[in-house]
């Protein structure tokens, strides 16, 4: 305890100060004064990524802080130091946080994080990226070498159910006709061809009947043939059933009223004829669809029709009918496209014996556009695309990827076609490859970093730098 006055006298005595003193290893090591020293560069005042060589100011007005050679000395056990007996030699040590920003020696940056050791042979020059096995195992780096594979691409699109235009039949009066009778056939009721609709009584068609019979009856001798065939033509361009002028053939008696029957099998779409009515040429009594063939009239859009093409197999499902599958084919494309959807109109035809297929009905259609040739693919992961430029990385080997630009083809089940750029029997990355093209970008700033910034034993990272405001 009477050392302590002792110490304090001889101290103040010889004039030093215990602030001159600095702790190393837990020893007192003399300290150069602030004015003694020159500062390596000066950084910014708060903290941001900006250095100088000379002194300066920031935006505010704020002096830069000067950063000197002690100031960067970190404990021994902290350093990124070669191991003895390494072959690699360490070249210079980057910024941990990817910035511009290199040292000759051991550092830490604003954070105090230990700057990263770029060791020989990590900067080649052939436009290949390595990685150390450890950091492509903690990376999870997965390669696949391109195969030749036929490429099934499903264009998936909506639609509607309409009606075959060509199996669609109207019963329509030629002439001023009434209608006498009417079947018990209703709008929505199936019916077979033949079958009997309604019975109609027309002035012009009982004057044709009975021109025809007396001309077939007539003893004349001489044009009765000729004179005969027309009158059986002019029924005919009435419309009068072909089995009611059968029957006056054989007969020889003209019918009073006209029977009407179905024209094909099918389903009553409308049903006009009301018994006592008055129809005037034109008008429709009846309507009549056959469904056995139906049309699915499908949206494809307008990015997906150079894929589709006539006579593609067409996969339709009803929503009515989940887990249900139509199969078809491509009968037409329609050469228009609408303005406003952006989409073009393929018709597909249907075979519906049930009926199950209704019009207007939706579907949802699954259009098999697959090439049986061939082509180069890569998966889709293994892809980096930036918009105007497709590249994959190649695996040369040895923890070595080679970025390579590509031109690509269809997609579909996967996988890419790759119509330049690669060839068989190479591998590509397909796991974990944005990871190492943020390598090749950060390694290659670095690089050129490097190589403009002396490396000498004094040179500090002022000296690399320069101004980065």
């Amino acid at each position: 305890m009477k050392t302590l006055p002792l110490l304090t006298t001889v101290a103040l005595g010889c004039g030093l100060a215990l602030v001159g003193y600095g702790s190393l290893n837990g020893t007192f090591a003399p300290r150069a004064s602030a004015a003694d020293r020159t500062p390596l560069y000066y950084r910014d005042p708060s903290g941001a990524p900006l250095w100088s060589a000379a002194p300066k100011k920031d935006d505010r007005g704020r002096d830069y802080l000067p950063v000197y050679d002690d100031d960067q000395a970190t404990p021994a056990r902290a350093k990124p130091q070669q191991q003895a007996g390494s072959p690699r030699k360490i070249l210079y040590y980057r910024n941990p946080m990817g910035l511009p920003d290199t040292s000759p020696v051991p550092k830490k940056d604003s954070m105090g994080m230990d700057y990263i050791p770029v060791y020989e042979g990590d900067d080649t020059d052939d436009g290949t990226v390595r990685l150390s096995p450890g950091k492509i195992q903690r990376t999870g780096v997965k390669s696949e070498p391109v195969e030749r594979r036929a490429i099934r691409v499903l264009v998936k699109a909506p639609g509607t159910i309409q009606l075959d235009e060509r199996r669609v039949s109207v019963i329509a009066m030629r002439a001023e006709s009434f209608v006498q009778k009417v079947a018990d056939v209703t709008t929505g009721v199936r019916v077979k061809a033949g079958q009997p609709l309604m019975e109609v009584y027309s002035s012009a068609v009982a004057s044709a009947a009975a021109e025809y019979l007396a001309t077939i009856t007539s003893k004349v001798v001489g044009g009765v043939e000729t004179y005969g065939r027309g009158s059986r033509q002019r029924l005919v361009n009435l419309d009068v059933p072909e089995p009611v002028i059968a029957e006056m053939e054989k007969t020889r008696v003209a019918p009073v009223t006209i029977s009407w029957s179905a024209p094909r099998d099918g389903i009553v779409l409308e049903r006009s004829a009301i018994e006592g009515m008055r129809a005037n040429p034109g008008d429709v009594l009846f309507r009549i669809a056959d469904t056995s063939v139906v049309w699915a009239l499908v949206d494809v859009a307008e990015r997906d029709l150079g894929t589709v093409a006539v006579g593609q197999s067409v996969a339709v499902r009803a929503r009515s009918f989940p887990g249900r599958t139509f199969t078809g084919k491509i009968a037409i494309v329609y050469p228009q496209v609408n303005r406003d959807t952006r989409t073009v109109r393929v018709r597909v035809e249907l075979a519906n014996p049930d009926a199950m297929l209704l019009p207007d009905m939706y579907v949802d259609a699954e259009i098999d556009t697959a090439d049986a040739a061939l082509v180069l693919t890569v998966p889709d992961s293994s892809v980096l695309d930036t918009g105007s430029r497709q590249a994959v990385l190649v695996d040369k080997g040895d923890g070595r990827f080679e970025p390579r630009e590509v031109k690509l083809g269809r997609r579909g089940g996967g996988y890419i076609e790759v119509r330049e750029g690669l060839a068989d029997g190479e591998a590509v990355v397909t796991s974990a490859n944005f990871l190492i093209d943020a390598e090749s970008n950060l390694t290659a700033a670095l690089k050129g970093f490097a190589e403009s910034a002396p490396r000498g034993a004094d040179a500090g990272p002022g000296h690399a730098m320069g101004d980065h405001k």
